[in-house]
């Protein structure tokens, strides 16, 4: 079921956004990022119907604690049995998973607990499946063409956010939860013979034997090890930590709570998302044109510290018009340093450590930022809207200065 590419010695290479093998890679993970918005949809709808406003929270916050404790666990997993193999297996899981509630919800009214363990199941199987779609896109392209797939990759994510919210509402309004629960299911489906057709690289013999090695905690302790003796990547984690804990507050929480101080309504609100979305795309679709971008550890560092001024400046803009052009910077300066910094990683990580690596990124930006998210809500409850986004633009923007002050992470380059 695995093929070796053909290496840039048997043929010349061929861009990433004209290579069909790609191309697959990007319809499968479209497609199944596009089910999970429309699960998500599906989970919050259906939690509201079946419980009080509190305990539809705590369904939807459910997952986290899975992901959070199991997520370096999945790096090793992905290091061991090979990402495709891996995201497969997830996909599976999951869409069995919401069909089975489907079903359920289809024949009756079974409360919350099935949703509980919905969250839950979906939770843990994001902790495997996180890492080793950070790892696929080096195993199916070659090293020049990274930065170039991270832009794709973009796209894909920022496609499925704008189709998979109008997609599940549209099941809901049809059919209820468990349309869309269904519909979710299908989407997710779609990915699995797109991923089956996928050619995936060979690890070298070397590599093979080191991701295969000794226990699993042994196994962990060499991936976190690697991080902590690599002179790029052990700042580069820090930085994107730095960087998610200042961001993922404001642009979630931070921006509902000043919408509705400031009057602009959900309305105004969706219109400053759509400012984010829009500057992330372009973020991407720059990416994905040019391909590579020359001095990627410091165009890093300054896009994540000019990020950070924007984060501090949506606090005090006078009108939502002005909140919509700041976020849209936002949004472009986030997905450029994203970009730099996922394609740094992929690059700069030895191939049989890379799911273990890429785990410990996702950790922080997917397990624990978003956990923080309650206690930025009340310290804006405590000191108000201003002074917590700027505590918030300087925890991000210490990211992009330890990017440039770490001689070896500034002068990182992408491979040509």
């Amino acid at each position: 079921m695995t093929a070796t590419l053909t290496t840039p010695a048997q043929a010349a290479p061929r861009p990433a956004h004209r290579d069909g093998n790609i191309l697959r890679w990007l319809a499968a993970y479209t497609s199944s990022m596009i089910g999970d918005s429309v699960y998500y949809i599906a989970l919050s709808w259906a939690a509201v119907q079946a419980g009080s406003p509190s305990q539809a929270g705590v369904v939807m916050a459910v997952s986290a604690v899975p992901r959070a404790l199991l997520m370096l666990g999945g790096g090793v997993l992905a290091d061991r049995l090979g990402p495709r193999r891996v995201v497969i297996g997830s996909d599976v899981v999951r869409c069995a998973a919401v069909l089975a509630v489907a079903g359920l919800l289809f024949l009756t009214s079974p409360g919350l607990w099935p949703l509980a363990a919905l969250a839950l199941v979906f939770g843990a199987v994001d902790a495997v499946f996180m890492p080793a779609v950070g790892v696929l896109p080096a195993r199916v392209t070659t090293r020049d063409q990274l930065a170039r797939v991270q832009g794709m990759r973009g796209l894909a994510i920022r496609f499925a956010g704008v189709v998979g919210g109008p997609l599940g509402g549209l099941g809901v309004a049809v059919g209820g939860a468990a349309a869309a629960f269904g519909l979710a299911g299908l989407l997710i489906a779609v990915s699995v013979p797109l991923l089956l057709a996928v050619r995936v690289r060979e690890l070298p013999a070397d590599d093979r034997k080191a991701a295969e090695g000794g226990t699993a905690w042994r196994d962990l302790a060499a991936g976190l090890g690697c991080i902590r003796r690599h002179r790029v990547l052990a700042p580069l984690m820090l930085a994107i930590a730095l960087g998610d804990l200042g961001f993922v507050g404001p642009l979630n929480v931070g921006l509902a709570l000043l919408a509705d101080e400031r009057g602009w309504g959900a309305s105004g609100m969706g219109l400053v998302l759509s400012g984010f979305g829009i500057g992330a795309g372009a973020a991407s679709l720059l990416l994905t044109v040019r391909g590579r971008l020359p001095r990627a550890g410091r165009v890093a560092g300054w896009a994540i510290i000019a990020g950070s001024v924007a984060i501090g400046a949506l606090a005090y803009v006078p009108s939502v018009i002005t909140a919509v052009g700041v976020a849209l910077l936002v949004g472009l300066l986030a997905g450029l340093s994203g970009a730099m910094c996922g394609a740094l990683i992929q690059t700069q990580a030895d191939p049989a450590y890379l799911g273990r690596v890429t785990s410990v990124s996702g950790l922080v930006s997917l397990g624990l930022a978003p956990l923080s998210m309650p206690l930025f809500a009340a310290a804006i409850g405590g000191w108000g809207t201003g002074p917590v986004f700027v505590v918030s633009a300087v925890v991000c923007g210490l990211g992009g200065v330890i990017a440039l002050c770490v001689r070896d992470l500034r002068r990182a380059e992408l491979p040509r």
